[in-house]
């Protein structure tokens, strides 16, 4: 199935860019002016400027973000800030974070891997994806024809014959150790021994693997792939743009951590709102919960990880009250989800509360999208519309990483936004160059 690979990997020169942690970024998709800004002014070999350069009023065809990224990254390989393994590597990288006052460590390993069209079922999707993203990531392919930051993906390693090999070598020297970035801590070792990477390899040579993070990356990935094939008359199975950066991670690693994306909901005319809860109780059975109540997020906790209900909570009609809300009538509620998808996907909260409640009950399209943003915070989410600067907001269950695999299995994707794996890998630990 899957085809592993290790790979020349590119990456920070210690003896110039001493303190890794003030080099290192977030990906693209969480960056925000004010992240940039920061970035920008830790370091002026921060991998912002190659990950996501500023976009300047003057910028054209010639000279643009992406034209500037792939100039800083010349120059950074011809001064040595970045070296390349000499060695064909697959790197074991250890992040180390903290959530809700406990610390987690998530283990990958970081590869190249073939890519694969999403019918051969190899590398199986779980969200849905937005093209505006797909774009920006392809110019950066062209411009730097290199992967900047790693697509997670996850496996399944029942027997733990991965980590049982892992914890069976000697890994050798740390190549990077990187304290206080943020509230978090990476350790990177190379696996260069060619019998543990023959059996990394054949490993997942039986294996498909589950995109968790950076579906946008692949397709980009993907797109990039066909066009140079078009471009190159003749073209090698080895050529390095069949391959794409990826961390592979256990589906039962301890430190996955997938947090929910709640709805927030505004912009919605007061009208909308006046009728929601009749229309509500028409499939769901509805118990308000006080916010006032001692243990009220104990119990809200408690009861979006009972399984056993789809549930969701809705805050916003009133300002005191949660609104528990338990589907009692499934049948109707399929009737409005999109009749091509699975009964798995079907009976995911985050899709009752996209087709059913935002489409068919308040009528929100595909063109409201700037109505709805994201937060992966319940309390946080509540706390927004109490500021009056969201209406509404949707808490929904976390998906557990079995259900992911499930849906995937089913040939299916769930809604966009329906999961955050937490944290985000960073940029900037090890690049992938496609020539």
């Amino acid at each position: 199935m899957a085809e592993v690979q290790p790979f020349h990997g590119v990456r920070y020169n210690k003896s110039i860019a001493k303190d890794l942690s003030a080099v290192i970024c977030p990906p693209y998709d969480i960056i925000t002016p004010q992240m940039e800004e920061e970035m920008y002014r830790r370091s002026p070999h921060n991998f912002i400027r190659i990950e996501h350069g500023q976009q300047l009023p003057q910028d054209s065809t010639m000279d643009n973000k992406y034209t500037r990224s792939a100039n800083t990254m010349e120059e950074w390989l011809k001064q040595n800030v970045f070296v390349t393994d000499e060695t064909p590597t697959i790197y074991l990288h250890d992040q180390y974070f903290l959530h809700n006052g406990r610390e987690y460590k998530r283990r990958c390993l970081v590869a190249r891997v073939r890519l694969e069209e999403w019918h051969k079922n190899i590398i199986r999707p779980h969200e849905g994806t937005l093209t505006e993203a797909k774009s920006d990531r392809i110019s950066l392919l062209w411009a730097l024809r290199a992967n900047t930051s790693p697509i997670l993906v996850m496996f399944e390693d029942q027997e733990q014959y991965i980590s049982s090999l892992i914890s069976a070598q000697e890994l050798g020297k740390m190549i990077i150790n990187i304290e206080g970035y943020d509230t978090e801590r990476h350790k990177v070792w190379p696996i260069t021994n060619p019998q543990v990477i023959d059996d990394i390899c054949g490993f997942f040579a039986e294996k498909p693997l589950y995109i968790a993070d950076g579906h946008h990356r692949y397709e980009s990935a993907l797109i990039y792939q066909r066009e140079q094939r078009i471009i190159h008359s003749t073209v090698s199975e080895g050529s390095a743009f069949n391959y794409a950066l990826m961390s592979l991670m256990d589906f039962d690693d301890p430190g996955l951590v997938i947090l929910p994306p709640h709805r927030l909901i505004r912009g919605m005319p007061s009208s909308k709102l006046v009728g929601l809860e009749d229309k509500l109780r028409t499939i769901f059975d509805i118990e308000e919960m006080s916010l006032s109540l001692p243990d009220i997020w104990n119990r809200v906790d408690r009861l979006l990880a009972d399984e056993s209900e789809i549930r969701l909570f809705l805050f916003g009609l009133n300002n005191k009250n949660l609104l528990l809300l338990t589907l009692r009538d499934f049948a109707s509620a399929s009737k409005m989800i999109p009749y091509f998808h699975s009964a798995l996907y079907k009976r995911l909260d985050v899709s009752i509360v996209d087709h059913v409640i935002l489409e068919e009950l308040l009528g929100l399209s595909s063109e409201d999208e700037i109505k709805i943003s994201y937060n992966y915070d319940h309390r946080d989410a509540v706390k927004q519309v109490l500021k009056q600067e969201h209406q509404l907001a949707f808490i929904i269950s976390p998906i557990h990483s079995r259900r992911i695999k499930d849906i995937s299995d089913a040939g299916d994707r769930m809604p966009r936004k329906s999961t955050y794996f937490y944290p985000k890998l960073p940029s900037g630990l090890v690049l992938n160059r496609l020539v």
